[in-house]
């Protein structure tokens, strides 16, 4: 199968050419297909632009001169970053300074090999924290190579070089009597205002740390009790309908009645014009005497989906209301379904639970 887009260019219908199937994957044509989009916005003719491409590559063969890696970065970062969160555009960009820039940042593109890589790598301590960059230039030389600027991607396969890295999961609290227990003590805690409204909020929405803490009073519909999460802060950049139980309308509106902030829901303590921090959070916990290896923010998303499982609840309604990406594409293909009123009758349950947890807890009847 080949990859084609058609076109129309200087009033004339065109076709161009990514290659076949599998050796350009459906993502990497894509990419492909978005480059040629802008070019064409610009008023250039893709076509031309690739067969000059192909020109200059011949041309260069034997010369050192070409962009350098750090260049083919930023514009395959430029391309992509529309299609990621808020926070992994930062990340991303992040991650190229800190790590790979001052490394191979400056090496033409068609010079970088496999052993400068991962020269690179091995600098890096932690792990985890080399795969990812492992993979981030992969698929920076992936791009490089779709667009001709190298021969191939020296970057591919750099894992298995890489010392093994043992996914850790986030601490959550899958105990029903230690859930409870820590629906009282929140309550109790010392913590500011916004970061207390937040904590006692996450348990009955189980979202992302930046889904929730980026709150605006606008994204809420008390009438309809569905918070619409927009796909700019959603990790998979795809707009998310939660449905409010009622008690987390209560708790909202009595919030709302405080916070005196008519755009966040959350403010900053320290500027209304800013939200709390993810370490804000975090130290909420702690300051409850909670050990790091006990909870964590992301925990309560665990939390819900192991307990809600064991209820009995359908797998892909709590998948959905986790906002998860499908992992089998061909299921994902034909299942569209966003089970929303599946979820709004699981969403209160899943409240009326908590409460039946807080209420067991502060009368002391939870038992292991």
């Amino acid at each position: 199968m080949l990859w084609r887009m058609a076109y129309r260019y200087g009033g004339k219908q065109k076709t161009l050419s990514f290659g076949s199937y599998p050796e350009i994957s459906l993502s990497s044509a894509r990419l492909l297909r978005e480059q040629a989009r802008q070019q064409l916005a610009q008023g250039v003719d893709p076509g031309v632009v690739k067969k000059e491409k192909k020109e200059q590559a011949r041309a260069d063969t034997n010369k050192p001169a070409g962009m350098t890696f750090e260049e083919v970065a930023r514009e395959w970062y430029d391309i992509k970053k529309g299609e990621w969160s808020e926070k992994n555009v930062k990340v991303v960009m992040w991650r190229l300074q800190k790590y790979v820039f001052p490394e191979i940042g400056g090496m033409p593109i068609s010079e970088l090999r496999t052993a400068h890589v991962l020269a690179a790598l091995r600098k890096i301590e932690r792990a985890y924290t080399a795969h990812e960059i492992s993979a981030l230039i992969s698929r920076v030389c992936a791009y490089a190579h779709l667009c001709e600027y190298c021969e191939a991607n020296v970057a591919q396969g750099l894992s298995a070089a890489l010392p093994k890295h043992t996914e850790k999961h986030r601490a959550a609290i899958l105990d029903p009597c230690m859930l409870g227990q820590f629906l009282v003590i929140s309550d109790q805690g010392p913590a500011r205002p916004s970061v207390k409204a937040a904590l006692r909020i996450l348990p009955y929405v189980f979202l992302r740390s930046f889904e929730l803490r980026g709150g605006r009073w606008e994204e809420v519909d008390f009438e309809k009790a569905v918070w619409i999460i927009p796909a700019e802060r959603m990790k998979m950049r795809k707009e998310h309908v939660v449905p409010l139980a009622t008690q987390v309308i209560e708790m909202l509106k009595e919030w709302k009645a405080r916070c005196g902030n008519e755009t966040y829901m959350f403010p900053s303590p320290a500027s209304k014009s800013k939200i709390i921090t993810d370490m804000g959070l975090l130290n909420a916990l702690f300051s409850l005497g909670y050990e790091r290896d006990e909870v964590s923010v992301h925990g309560f998303r665990s939390t819900a989906s192991t307990l809600l499982n064991g209820m009995g609840w359908n797998p892909d309604v709590i998948e959905a209301q986790l906002a998860h990406k499908e992992q089998d594409r061909i299921r994902a293909a034909y299942n569209r379904n966003d089970y929303f009123e599946q979820r709004m009758k699981m969403m209160q349950a899943w409240a009326d639970y908590l409460d039946k947890l807080r209420e067991e807890a502060e009368h002391g009847r939870l038992q292991k």
